[in-house]
């Protein structure tokens, strides 16, 4: 019997299929990422209609830019040609549900309490280094904070944190939360906390950090279009440097002010930060609103 090198035939197999393989037909559900393969658009859908007697999926890039595309043939979704189709009454309805349920809960995950009014101030405190930190902790924690009375305040900068802690008198009943950021070995914070921690009783104050550069680096870097954050060379200005790389404004403070805006837009719920920042601001939520007694 004779070995055949080249196999019993080669026109059985798909020889004509394309190098990534034939497109698969796949619904454009809102918020999935795809790639338009001739020009190369990457972005989240955000809507299918009917424009000039087709279909046309919209795109959001990173930038918050949107195109629009005829539905079909020609995009990628992690490098695999698809087909995108109209999403069917099922997955609307499916995404319907699944909205219904996120309003249930509030974006740090807690099950929202319907029309419940803010409770009046405690005299708890949690105190976070600067607005950044203040806005991010509203838009994620803001509904369970005001349910339990607890107010947000700004220290900007930790430089003097011990003389801060000391104007509060932090009690029993009057507890400091505190949210320190770049909270790692060696870091001018670190030693500031530590002597603050010296002046502090550990019933009445806590202070936690997180081991980010900058609260913006808490935002999943997925939210961004990244896999990570990129690293910006030392005596260049860290935020400036982020700003470029996103090729956003970046030469004025108003221009960094705007560009955390948007950061901060990308953030929906807790599931959009980093874990290394929710363990402390949960851990510090906890602190402040446990019981007396």
């Amino acid at each position: 019997m004779s070995f055949d090198r080249y196999g019993s035939d080669v026109l059985s197999t798909d020889w004509k299929a394309p190098r990534r393989g034939r497109s698969t037909p796949m619904e454009a559900v809102r918020d999935l990422v795809v790639e338009e393969v001739q020009t190369g658009w990457c972005g989240a859908v955000v809507g299918v209609e009917k424009a000039g007697g087709m279909q046309v999926v919209h795109l959001e890039d990173r930038r918050g830019r949107v195109k629009a595309f005829p539905l079909g043939p020609g995009f990628l979704v992690d490098g695999k040609p698809v087909e995108l189709t109209a999403p069917t009454s099922a997955s609307t309805k499916q995404a319907l549900s699944d909205a219904r349920a996120a309003a249930s809960r509030t974006a740090s995950g807690s099950v929202a309490v319907k029309d419940a009014p803010a409770r009046v101030a405690s005299g708890s405190r949690i105190f976070v280094e600067g607005r950044h930190d203040a806005e991010l902790v509203e838009k994620v924690w803001g509904a369970d904070l005001r349910v339990e009375g607890v107010v947000v305040e700004m220290l900007d900068g930790v430089d003097d944190l011990a003389g801060v802690i000391r104007d509060f008198a932090p009690s029993r009943d009057r507890r400091m939360g505190v949210l320190v950021d770049h909270l790692v070995p060696g870091a001018k914070e670190t030693r500031i906390v530590e002597e603050a921690r010296k002046a502090a009783s550990p019933d009445h104050v806590l202070i936690l950090g997180h081991p980010y550069i900058d609260v913006w680096q808490s935002v999943r870097p997925e939210r961004l279009g990244w896999q990570q954050w990129p690293t910006i060379p030392r005596g260049q200005s860290w935020k400036h440097g982020i700003l470029a790389e996103l090729g956003w404004p970046h030469a004025s403070q108003a221009d960094v002010a705007r560009g955390w805006k948007q950061i901060l837009g990308t953030v929906r719920t807790y599931a959009d930060l980093e874990p290394a920042l929710l363990g402390r601001v949960e851990e510090l939520i906890d602190f402040v609103t446990e019981p007396v007694g």
